[in-house]
């Protein structure tokens, strides 16, 4: 039976293992209040207390079983748009800078979580972005001679290399470079190494009202109030504190599924396991198998339904990415899914996230609107917002605010 709703990530781990945090309750005074425990929330924390910064975070529910926990894993050397798309919106130097960004990021993040020791299931892998119709591999034609008249690397495949490396009928791809993790192992990791380094862990402890003055902030829950210097907001979207801030994006919904484990025969032809596969479709597909044989699957991207539908869509979601993915490879058709899950983003303008002050709100930095399937954004707001505390702004950062 199909498990809907429900990540893997989460579902698998040790019920015993889970850890848990108290309540916020009573005054309190800090440096920086986190709202918000998701990827981006904890590595925002370990990197302000690895800085020296008294940090405290708060989180609505549980560490990690929001959308970081229902993410796919992939955390990809690209910002997951289109090079081509970014030079029109931000010129050529942005969309160079966004890049260069990203691809850094993506190796500090490995890096970090190998020194830290978290146990996440961190492995390198190559990508491929695979053009499989006349329309799809017409743009990324059309993307290859941008990152190459740029300057960004973009090493081109032929139909022959794609069928040896992925088993698909593609005309042309371009390869790329990352790492695949648990993302709600790697959450938590981070949530431990940034409570070791000092920070102060809360779960089930909601921002209810955020108030300012010139000097601070106080952040009230239901337990109590935090006053601060500042307030990073992690929260990934809008919460109902920031209605004025909705009008910067559309809230959409991914897609995911989990197959049962390939049988062996089945495997042999569906190409080398260690690829991690994007075709051109709009949306794209994610496809990435994990260590036992099942094979990960995102894609089908629409605006987010109504709560009341969420269960039936996903339901519907699931049998459209088993059957697309049939479409990809004809040899698993039949196979059934053992998970079928969503988890919700915000698009900005642009696709770029939003990372940073607004002048509507002293003492608030936030992180909004990342819509790349990877999380490797997670880690590079945690270095952007970094920067933006200690006023030591990289130029780069600029493409990432509300106001670009």
């Amino acid at each position: 039976m199909t498990k809907y709703g429900r990540s893997p990530w989460i579902d698998q781990f040790p019920k015993s293992r889970v850890p848990a945090f108290p309540r916020q309750r009573g005054a309190m005074k800090t440096g920086v209040v986190i709202v918000g425990g998701g990827l981006a929330g904890c590595a925002t924390g370990y990197a302000f207390a690895a800085a020296g910064v008294k940090v405290v975070l708060l989180e609505a529910e549980q560490l990690g079983r929001g959308n970081s926990g229902s993410a796919s894993g992939w955390m990809a050397d690209d910002p997951g748009v289109a090079f081509v798309d970014l030079e029109k919106t931000i010129g050529l130097g942005g969309a160079r800078g966004v890049w260069r960004a990203f691809r850094r990021a993506a190796l500090d993040f490995a890096a970090l979580l190998r020194r830290l020791d978290v146990k996440c299931h961190l492995e390198a892998r190559p990508a491929m972005d695979v053009a499989v119709t006349r329309e799809q591999a017409m743009r990324l034609e059309r993307e290859h001679k941008a990152r190459r008249a740029s300057g960004v690397d973009a090493p081109l495949l032929n139909a022959r290399a794609i069928r040896g490396e992925v088993a698909l009928d593609g005309s042309a791809a371009l390869r790329g470079n990352g790492s695949t993790i648990d993302p709600y192992r790697a959450c938590l990791g981070l949530a431990a190494a940034a409570a070791a380094r000092g920070a102060v862990l809360f779960e089930r402890s909601p921002a209810r009202k955020i108030t300012f003055t010139r000097k601070a902030v106080q952040v009230f829950t239901a337990g109590g109030s935090i006053r601060a210097d500042r307030v990073v907001i992690a929260t990934g979207m809008p919460t109902p504190l920031f209605k004025s801030l909705v009008r910067h994006f559309w809230f959409r919904s991914t897609y995911l599924t989990l197959t049962e484990p390939v049988p062996a025969k089945i495997r042999q032809c569906l190409g080398r396991r260690a690829t991690v596969v994007r075709d051109y479709a709009e949306p794209r597909h994610l496809a990435r198998w994990l260590g036992d044989d099942r094979l990960l699957v995102s894609g089908a991207d629409r605006e987010a339904p109504q709560l009341r539908l969420r269960d039936k869509v996903i339901v519907q979601r699931t049998g459209q990415l088993m059957y697309e993915l049939s479409t990809l490879y004809p040899d698993i058709s039949g196979l059934q899914p053992a998970y079928g899950w969503s988890a919700d983003y915000v698009r900005s303008a642009n696709g770029l996230p939003c990372i940073g002050p607004h002048r509507n709100y002293p003492h608030h930095l936030f992180v909004f609107g990342d819509c790349s399937p990877s999380v490797t954004g997670a880690y590079l707001a945690s270095r952007v917002l970094l920067r933006q505390h200690f006023e030591e702004m990289d130029p780069g950062d600029a493409v990432f605010g509300f106001h670009r």
